[in-house]
């Protein structure tokens, strides 16, 4: 059996393990194992795992992912995605589809301490939904904008997945985020500009309100006070060169905590159930690394990234073609897969192939930085694309009272916003790449 056979039989049978709801980590480990048995022999297995989980599990950057997780735990249960959603209400919650952009400015502004697609999706949701339906607003532009806002949480620094890639292309963690964050600001006044137009298109689907008095909305602003200091505190740290972005991540998640408390809204049950939240999901990250690690060991076995990157370099197209059809495949892969172990499963195969490309005579840290963006917007439009769209469900399991039909009706104007996004990031890496030349000369 040849070793491109045994790499594509790998993935072959990830797919059919992934298809009957096998965990992600094991649907990876398992034929990953068997490969490598196939391809080595038994005591080369034993030695590998023998190490390859004391390599992974003690790697410093790594410390990053709880860290930057238990701070998204400390907002969520500190009640500051509440006092996000009313200030941005109070100051747009006045026009039409006000209480929509609120959410979308609410999700942003959360995403910003969480880094989480599928905890900012579940969490605006549960504080801006109540509000929307309390005043007239359809479900399908209600959940369509919760959907898509939950996005932000992905793209917006601090961004688990954006971690993670940066680690498996040993690339900048802080250039990185530079490099998202005009692209994530781009995705919330395309946003805004979507739910604009749909509701002077459809007045239906949302009601106006009395504005507030200008004191009353001073004072809802002054209760998110908390989140401005955190991100000034992190990023301003952080690109000042005060701290790494592993002691931001820590800085960011004690000063969370003290939000919350100064809040008085994180007694000890939020403080336990944070912890509790960050351990599970910090376990089950750690899980996806291990089985991601052990399929990434066989393919290195089989040189699968290798021939595929030699392929690809002598394909006789234009390699944004190949650019645009590997961003298709992640919008794919991204309707029936979580962002992580997409980021962990197939990074390592395509990065090669993608670095081999001339790309607009990118450098080869731009073109990382450049590309790791593209792969996160485009892996972001599969959260809400059908046939299953995670945060589609996620936040369908919130709003029962809405048939998820509506919420995949609602999205549809969204994910033509995000083509746009996406095309003027791949044609014009400028507006990706200008705020890393700005900082880092």
């Amino acid at each position: 059996m040849t070793p491109t056979t045994v790499g594509v039989l790998m993935f072959g049978a990830m797919m059919v393990l992934m298809a009957v709801r096998v965990p992600i980590a094991a649907a990876m480990f398992i034929p990953g194992a068997v490969g490598y048995l196939v391809m080595t022999n038994e005591a080369s297995l034993i030695n590998l795992l023998k190490g390859s989980a004391v390599a992974r599990l003690t790697v410093y950057d790594l410390s990053v992912i709880p860290l930057f997780l238990l701070m998204g735990q400390f907002a969520t249960q500190g009640g500051l995605s509440r006092a996000l959603f009313q200030a941005a209400a109070a100051f747009v919650g006045h026009v039409r589809g006000g209480l929509a952009m609120a959410s979308i400015l609410s999700a942003g502004a959360f995403g910003a301490v969480c880094g989480s697609a599928v905890a900012t999706a579940a969490t605006i949701t549960q504080v801006a939904y109540p509000e929307m339906k309390k005043h007239g607003y359809s479900g399908r532009l209600s959940t369509g904008t919760l959907a898509v806002g939950g996005g932000l949480g992905i793209l917006i620094p601090p961004s688990v997945p954006l971690v993670v890639y940066a680690i498996l292309t040993e690339q900048n963690i802080a250039k990185l985020f530079a490099a998202a964050m005009v692209p994530g600001l781009l995705a919330i006044v395309l946003y805004l500009g979507v739910i604009a137009l749909m509701c002077r298109w459809k007045p239906q689907l949302a009601d106006t309100s009395a504005p507030l008095p200008w004191a009353q909305r001073w004072r809802a602003f002054a209760g998110v006070w908390p989140i401005v200091a955190i991100f000034v505190i992190v990023f301003g740290g952080i690109y000042g060169g005060i701290f790494s972005p592993t002691e931001g991540a820590a800085v960011g998640a004690v000063s969370t905590f003290v939000a919350g408390l100064l809040r008085r809204e994180l007694g000890w049950a939020g403080i336990g159930r944070s912890f509790l939240g960050a351990a599970e999901t910090s376990a089950m990250v750690f899980m996806i690394f291990l089985g991601a690690d052990m399929m990434n060991s066989t393919l290195a076995v089989t040189q699968l990234p290798a021939h595929l990157a030699d392929w690809v370099s002598h394909l006789d197209v234009s390699p944004l073609v190949i650019v645009g059809a590997v961003l298709v495949f992640f919008v794919l892969m991204g309707c029936v897969m979580d962002e992580l172990s997409l980021v962990l499963l197939t990074i390592p195969v395509l990065f090669p192939a993608i670095m081999g490309l001339d790309l607009w005579g990118l450098s080869q840290e731009s073109k990382a930085l450049w590309f790791g963006v593209l792969v996160l917007m485009t892996m972001g439009m599969g959260l809400i694309n059908p046939p299953v769209g995670l945060n589609v469900y996620v936040v369908n399991g919130i709003t029962k009272d809405v048939p998820i039909t509506e919420t995949y009706k609602g999205v549809f104007p969204f994910l033509g916003s995000d083509v746009v996004r996406v095309l003027l990031v791949l044609f014009f890496p400028s507006v990706s790449l200008g705020l890393v030349a700005w900082l880092y000369g």
